[in-house]
């Protein structure tokens, strides 16, 4: 047994590349075992993975957790958003899951924003503008192109949905992931039927909405994981809400997030409707609302052009007049989804350290760009920019956001604040608490502050302009160039 002080829950983050689980005291918010699974996701003009990995992946997780993931309590999972997972009528995937940065769907989502009222309509309907990450985006394209998946299709999930099935047998989500899918209403906090007649799609196939703080269901007897027969199930969520109790975050508060993708977010008491389509209006995981931005190309991209000049990520010289656009799987802020890497300002002296220093403040400056439009008017401008994710502890990454924000940041000394929070939720179940309660009774966000420095306006102003004149040939498909 364990020597926690109260209850064990266990947290777990399914992601685009691989499943971490944590098991907590609930009490203090002790990491008392972790474990980490890796999956498999395809390359080529799609990115898809199949729904049957994350399960393998979590029950290995949970394995490496030992014994102390026997003693939970309460579970709950994380997990990345927007996928669509299409299961047949014995509960199994019909086809890979189409993932969040699967960009294949990019006419179908301009379709239905022209065919559905506008981007206004959108935006004061369901919160959000179809983007082509978005799951109404993808159902519309596979019904176009794959209709025979369609029609065997019985169950529409989502990732976290899909592994929270499998452990209480019952469809469930949750509104802040439910939130991202472009058929969630967010005005009524229902599934739209409107849209979802629109895209064919019955709602007869979605999973049942929890409420915040509702138990979706216990551990059924048949599984693959060490949990008891009974075990509470919390709602789970998508990884941005999650990350958000992870940080038990107060309203006004920004945070950025670097990973395979970029996001910037804080919490609102007010539903966000931007009809700029820049500004997700997502709901959180405990009833308010988390309008937040999102990149395609962070930490992945800006290695990968490390990978190709051949240096350490960390290997970069001051810019010194070149600008470069990361844009290595198109991007959805700015919504570019056909565009590629621009690189512009290359000189004989120009040396492999500023290319990369480049596409570091390439990646910064989208996210910077829509953090003034995620944030509250009432928000204070000078607090402290919440860095985590992937990304957040390399020196780079550090000094390009507060050279290019302006801004103190803080980078708290907790990880895996996806699978923390989801714990943070678990938690709850069993105190009666508010998760982002329990993780700020956790200290989650405890970090060092490094201080603000003057910000680099004539970046900023480079790089905006390099983007405001490429537009138009961003835009053109690879066909077209």
């Amino acid at each position: 047994m364990s020597q926690a002080e109260g209850p064990l829950v266990v947290g777990v983050d399914s992601s685009t590349q691989s499943t971490k689980a944590l098991v907590v005291d609930a009490a203090t918010g002790q990491v008392v075992a972790s474990g980490q699974a890796r999956h498999d996701v395809s390359s080529g003009p799609g990115r898809e993975s199949d729904p049957r990995q994350w399960w393998d992946a979590l029950c290995e997780a949970l394995r490496q957790c030992g014994d102390a993931a026997r003693e939970a309590a309460a579970v709950s999972i994380g997990g990345q958003q927007h996928g669509l997972v299409t299961l047949d009528e014995r509960g199994e995937p019909v086809r890979p899951a189409l993932l969040w940065n699967d960009v294949r769907s990019a006419p179908q989502a301009r379709r239905l924003t022209e065919e559905l009222g506008g981007a206004k309509f959108w935006a004061e309907r369901t919160g959000s503008v179809p983007a082509a990450s978005f799951t109404v985006t993808k159902w519309a394209w596979l019904a176009e192109h794959e209709p025979d998946a369609v029609r065997a299709t019985r169950a529409v999930r989502l990732p976290h949905d899909y592994l929270t099935e499998r452990l209480t047998g019952q469809g469930t989500t949750d509104r802040g992931d439910a939130s991202g899918t472009g058929w969630w209403a967010s005005a009524t906090e229902a599934y739209d039927e409107e849209i979802l007649g629109h895209v064919g799609l019955d709602p007869a196939l979605l999973p049942r909405v929890v409420r915040p703080g509702e138990v979706a269901g216990t551990v059924r007897e048949h599984h693959d994981l060490p949990f008891s027969k009974g075990t509470l199930v919390a709602p789970g969520t998508g990884d941005n809400a999650a990350a958000a109790l992870g940080l038990g975050l107060r309203p006004g508060t920004p945070v950025m997030s670097l990973g395979t993708s970029g996001t910037v977010y804080a919490v609102s008491r007010h539903r966000p409707t931007d009809p700029t389509g820049t500004v997700a209006g997502f709901a959180d995981a405990h009833g308010d609302w988390l309008p937040l931005a999102c990149t395609l190309n962070c930490t992945l991209a800006v290695d990968r052009v490390a990978a190709l000049l051949g240096l350490d990520r960390e290997a970069v010289d001051p810019a010194a007049g070149v600008t470069f656009l990361p844009y290595l799987d198109g991007e959805r802020t700015p919504n570019l989804p056909d565009a590629s890497g621009l690189l512009l300002g290359l000189r004989h002296d120009t040396t492999g350290g500023q290319l990369l220093q480049a596409a570091y403040d390439g990646a910064v400056h989208a996210l910077l760009g829509a953090l003034d439009l995620v944030l509250d008017a009432d928000a204070d401008p000078s607090a402290p920019l919440l860095l985590i994710g992937g990304g957040a502890r390399g020196t780079a990454w550090q000094q390009t956001v507060r050279r290019l924000s302006g801004r103190p940041v803080q980078v708290p000394e907790a990880k895996e604040l996806v699978a923390l929070g989801a714990a943070a939720q678990a938690a709850g179940l069993l105190t009666g608490e508010d998760p982002a309660a329990v993780a700020r009774r956790w200290d989650t966000a405890r970090g060092p502050v490094l201080e603000a420095v003057e910000r680099d306006e004539a970046a900023l102003a480079r790089i905006s302009g390099v983007l405001s004149d490429a537009a138009p040939l961003l835009a053109r498909g690879p066909a077209d160039r």
